[in-house]
């Protein structure tokens, strides 16, 4: 492999269990409203299989749409300045990001050691690495995690935006950032944590995709489109220094 392709929450910074609890306050509060309007019974999010399945790798509002389609619930999409608690699919959305930066806040934000560790492995040996993420507030959170210096290229929520994009599980964030490191995609690898996320390797063609285990879901991560699952990257160092 000639370069080097990362997601960000659950690979390289313990911000992914904060985007579950994200996701949980602002679908639970969603749902309780929902169960009173409608009479039916109010059945709550599911911080592991519901995050995993629908939510997990997706852009924000992909991942408020999806997760709404699976309990049958249609929204109207709303727009930008929709504020947070608003009954759209942008008011939703806004909810959950303002709840993830007040809890990154409060709570500061992690990189895992054994990727840091990788990372440095990599730069080292000279080999080009990128980050891919859905996030908007990406380069905030490598910022915070002190990380930001070990990139050569970040294609997050912004630039996907900006490109016109389509999120994870399509490819297109992947290849974009191939092609800013001048990499043909059977020549670079993927690590990711989402289901969503190996998908979008896995369909970009590329010439390894490496599940990231964080949650036990090691069997479903190779499903999706995974080669090889490992609990932490630091379990690829031997081999990044062959």
């Amino acid at each position: 492999m000639r370069a080097f392709l990362f997601d960000l929450d659950g690979v390289l910074t313990q911000t992914a269990k904060v985007h579950a609890a994200a996701w949980k306050s602002m679908f639970d509060d969603f749902l309780r409203d929902e169960a009173r309007r409608t009479g039916d019974e109010f059945v709550p999010f599911d911080p592991g299989g519901d995050y995993d399945r629908y939510v997990d790798g997706r852009p924000r509002l992909d991942g408020t749409r999806t997760f709404l389609a699976s309990r049958g619930i249609e929204l109207p999409e709303g727009g930008p300045t929709d504020p947070p608690g608003a009954r759209t699919v942008y008011g939703l959305s806004t909810t959950k990001n303002e709840l993830v930066l007040r809890l990154i806040k409060e709570q500061g934000v992690q990189p895992y050691p054994g990727s840091v560790e990788y990372l440095h492995r990599l730069r080292v040996l000279g080999l080009p690495r990128a980050v891919v993420s859905s996030s908007a507030n990406c380069r905030d959170v490598l910022k915070a995690a002190g990380i930001d210096g070990l990139f050569d290229v970040v294609v997050d929520g912004e630039t996907a935006k900006r490109e016109g994009l389509p999120g994870k599980p399509a490819p297109d964030t992947y290849l974009a950032a191939a092609k800013a490191l001048g990499t043909d995609p059977k020549d670079a690898a993927v690590f990711e944590d989402a289901l969503a996320g190996v998908a979008s390797g896995r369909a970009g063609g590329f010439g390894a995709v490496v599940g990231v285990n964080r949650t036990g879901q090691a069997a479903a991560l190779r499903e999706n489109g995974a080669d090889l699952v490992v609990d932490d990257l630091s379990e690829l160092i031997e081999g990044a220094a062959q």
